[in-house]
């Protein structure tokens, strides 16, 4: 005998129903090896459902690890006095949905880039970087020698605070202090620079 889910299809057949119930059962008084093999029967019938709605193989798959993430999470919900499949479904079901809303939202934000979006990488663009870099390593060089050292550490090696603090054996508060002072003073210099 088969049951049929809330959209009027097969759902799973009663007798497997009867059994994941017990299992389930077990599973939330402890038992492991029930748990397992609960998970092991019911994937395969994950997977037939949410091909129904996923197009993508790996959404397929993706979805089924989504509802099997949210059935351990909320297995102790599950009433074992009721049916399993239905309770199994509805979370499917759910996850199904979410994730289409998901993949709706990301595709509106997405652009189709189309040939005009091809850029290629000129030599004279790659020189003005090289003499940038070379005029910003310059005034980094003019710093005063703790607030260089502190950007070095804090902005061109990207360490963490912590870190530099090791490194440099200047406290936290050494750092920031330095590392903002030789910001505003870079900001100065560039803005100095680029003035006629």
């Amino acid at each position: 005998m088969v049951g049929r889910d809330e959209d009027g299809r097969h759902a799973a057949p009663v007798a497997r129903d009867v059994d994941w119930s017990i299992l389930m059962a077990h599973a939330q008084d402890g038992d492991r090896a029930a748990y397992h093999r609960l998970l092991q029967e019911i994937t395969p019938y994950l997977r037939s459902l949410a091909a129904r709605r996923h197009r993508d193989p790996s959404d397929v798959e993706d979805a089924v690890q989504d509802v099997l993430l949210t059935v351990h999470a909320i297995r102790q919900t599950y009433d074992p006095t009721r049916p399993f499949a239905p309770w199994l479904v509805a979370i499917a079901n759910r996850r199904f949905i979410d994730r289409l809303r998901r993949q709706g939202r990301r595709r509106e934000r997405e652009v189709v880039l189309t040939a005009e979006h091809e850029t290629f990488c000129e030599p004279e663009t790659n020189l003005d970087e090289d003499r940038d870099r070379h005029e910003l390593e310059s005034m980094v060089d003019n710093l005063p020698p703790a607030q260089r050292y502190a950007i070095r550490l804090l902005k061109l090696r990207e360490m963490s605070l912590k870190e530099a603090a090791v490194v440099s054996g200047m406290s936290v508060t050494s750092l920031k202090v330095n590392a903002h002072r030789a910001l505003k003073r870079l900001k100065k210099m560039l803005v100095d620079r680029s003035a006629p």
